[in-house]
């Protein structure tokens, strides 16, 4: 019972070059080189994480050391410690005291902005009675 509950795990000394896709938990430690996509599931990166790539997951919670952009359709954690050198798109965000994050952050409020490509962040910097 208790096997089922715990994430699948990439160890310290495993090294990934490529794509890696799945539909359970996973717990990263090793390095990554490509991208790793877990449409519903949540993406854990440990604290000897060393990453090359790009990141798609329901949550994604961050120890270790990412280069690449974020994508989560839930919570993304940055917790103290981490380095992350790319660009976050998720519903929340959190950021603990002494994580290093390098990058732009688009929050999105959920199914409405889907439907607007635009996004209502384009409006806001608009003109009213301009062509700008």
């Amino acid at each position: 019972m208790a096997v089922e509950n715990t994430p699948a795990r990439i160890g310290k000394s495993v090294l990934i070059r490529g794509e890696v896709k799945g539909s359970e938990d996973l717990f990263v430690d090793g390095r990554v080189e490509g991208t790793i996509s877990l449409s519903e599931s949540r993406l854990t990166i440990g604290p000897n994480a060393v990453l090359a790539a790009d990141l798609s997951a329901r949550d994604v919670l961050i120890l270790g050391q990412v280069q690449g952009n974020v994508i989560a359709t839930g919570r993304v954690e940055l917790r103290a410690g981490c380095q992350v050198t790319g660009d976050v798109r998720a519903l929340r965000l959190a950021i603990e005291d002494n994580a290093v994050f390098r990058g732009k952050v688009d929050l999105t409020q959920g199914p409405a902005k889907a439907t607007d490509p635009a996004g209502s962040a384009h409006d806001e910097n608009s003109t009213t009675g301009g062509p700008f």
